[in-house]
């Protein structure tokens, strides 16, 4: 039976609600490819580490979960974002993913389409704004979703139905879950990153505030612009340097309000026919064996893809 029952289901609903789950695949193809060991090479020498974690994974979350709607979201280019256009430093502190990554993550997305499910990129959005976008779609068809990912950028799109999942790590977490884990409430993510910076992405911040001191902020205020709405009073916020805190906000004001623009979540990147999209096909076997041929992949993950085959059936 695929999993419907939604432990958010809204009071006196007698219709249990369809989940929909959204999987940010860069995370769990780069966790493939520097935990599986690099000597797992195809028939010409070519390394197939990632792809061959990143499958196991994805079978692993669809024989557990059995899915009805489930889209699997990749990003495409690290610099010709939207973000990239605002602000040109925007991830420019990462080195380019290596070539034998690139063929694997082509490879990965084969697996995706061919194992009967929704996969998606865009040159201008990135993989966190097209699980916004989706996860606004599952809204108006009263639909929550599962946010299957480590990335806590992409905590900022919860409400009280839907759940963020660190599959394989801190499990799932609802809505009232997250200020234990990241310190902030959903809807004051992105005003924290913009606060306190996020140097994976190379978003500089305000100067001299960190974490401790954004949520001390947003704490106190709710929200960036609360903060600046009320810089006369940053003095009475119980944090370290409360004193001069106002001065170093107001001198980076502009800063601030750059960060927010890269940090926040896009939820309207186009993405056509979503609702049909969604929806699993029947796995294409012939597909999953010609990719398995080529990898030089065993039996093991041939099985499983038959068993979600079977799965799909019901």
């Amino acid at each position: 039976m695929k999993e419907t029952n939604v432990p958010f289901a809204p009071a006196g609903s007698y219709t249990p609600l369809v989940m929909q789950y959204l999987i940010d695949a860069s995370v769990y193809v780069f966790r493939a490819y520097y935990s599986m060991p690099d000597d797992m090479v195809d028939a010409d020498g070519n390394p197939v580490n990632a792809l061959y974690g990143y499958c196991r994974f994805l079978g692993d979350f669809i024989e557990q979960v059995n899915p009805e709607y489930v889209a699997v979201l990749f990003d495409e280019s690290l610099s010709t974002s939207f973000r990239t256009e605002i602000y040109p430093e925007y991830k420019a502190n990462r080195d380019p993913a290596p070539e034998e990554l690139k063929r694997q993550f082509g490879q990965c997305r084969r697996y995706t389409r061919a194992l009967g499910l929704m996969e998606h990129a865009s040159p201008q959005y990135e993989a966190d704004d097209l699980i916004g976008t989706l996860v606004e779609h599952g809204r108006a068809m009263n639909r929550p979703s599962t946010i299957v990912s480590r990335d806590k950028d992409l905590t900022q799109l919860l409400s009280k139905e839907d759940i963020f999942w660190d599959f394989a790590g801190k499990g799932k977490l609802g809505y009232d879950k997250i200020p234990e884990f990241f310190g902030v409430w959903p809807e004051q993510i992105a005003d924290f990153l913009a606060l306190a910076g996020d140097a994976v992405d190379n978003i500089k911040g305000v100067p001299g505030v960190g974490k401790k001191t954004a949520e001390a902020l947003l704490t106190h205020f709710g929200s960036l612009e609360k903060i600046y709405a009320n810089l006369d009073k940053i003095h009475e916020v119980n944090v370290r340097g409360a004193k001069t805190l106002g001065g170093k906000l107001e001198a980076h004001k502009e800063d601030a309000l750059l960060a927010r623009q890269l940090t926040g979540i896009a939820c309207d990147a186009p993405i056509d026919d979503p609702e049909t999209l969604m929806q699993r096909s029947p796995p294409a076997l012939g597909d999953i064996n010609a990719l398995f041929d080529e990898a030089g992949i065993g039996t093991a993950l041939r099985r499983q893809a038959e068993r979600v085959s079977d799965l799909s059936r019901y």
